[in-house]
């Protein structure tokens, strides 16, 4: 489905046609250029729909936060004056050849963004589930897999065997 996940595209794929599916981070409408910020779990990257693919138009403008996009597009370097050295992918940014909106959502009922880590944790493990979307539980989800894996390694060099008991509930 896709061919790229967005925080891995840099300078070096510039020209290149790529796939990618994400989450719409941030959606900017400037005066007939449509940005959207699209993140997976690799990171984020702006994608530009310019009105001259109107149907791509139309759609584009269709998409809200957290809508899940699949985006077909052209990696091309960021016009002088837009690099974002903030953003590891701030070099460069996708023109939007085709969009197929996955799935639509509503309004988030917490900001998945670093003003996320705000709501009440009552809030957070009723939404657990976009919770884990922000950048700082993604962090916490790799370094204990991370571990995990370091862990089962080890003991597996050691000759030990990896059993999983069944559960009875």
């Amino acid at each position: 489905m896709r061919t790229q996940y967005c925080g891995e595209l840099n300078s070096r794929h510039e020209g290149q046609e790529v796939v990618l599916c994400g989450w719409v981070h941030r959606r900017r409408d400037h005066g007939g250029v449509i940005f959207i910020d699209l993140r997976d779990r690799e990171g984020l990257v702006q994608i530009v729909f310019d009105p001259d693919r109107p149907e791509v138009f139309a759609r584009a403008e269709q998409a809200r936060s957290e809508y899940v996009l699949k985006v077909t597009g052209r990696v091309r370097a960021r016009p002088a004056g837009t690099v974002n050295p903030d953003l590891p992918t701030g070099e460069i940014e996708v023109l939007g050849l085709d969009l197929e909106i996955l799935n639509a959502s509503e309004t988030p009922p917490i900001q998945l963004d670093e003003h996320g880590a705000d709501a009440s944790e009552e809030l957070r493990l009723r939404y657990r589930y976009l919770d884990l979307r922000r950048p700082e539980m993604q962090a916490r989800l790799r370094t204990r897999s991370r571990v995990t894996q370091a862990m089962r390694y080890f003991l597996d060099a050691q000759g030990f065997l990896d059993i999983e008991t069944p559960i009875l509930t």
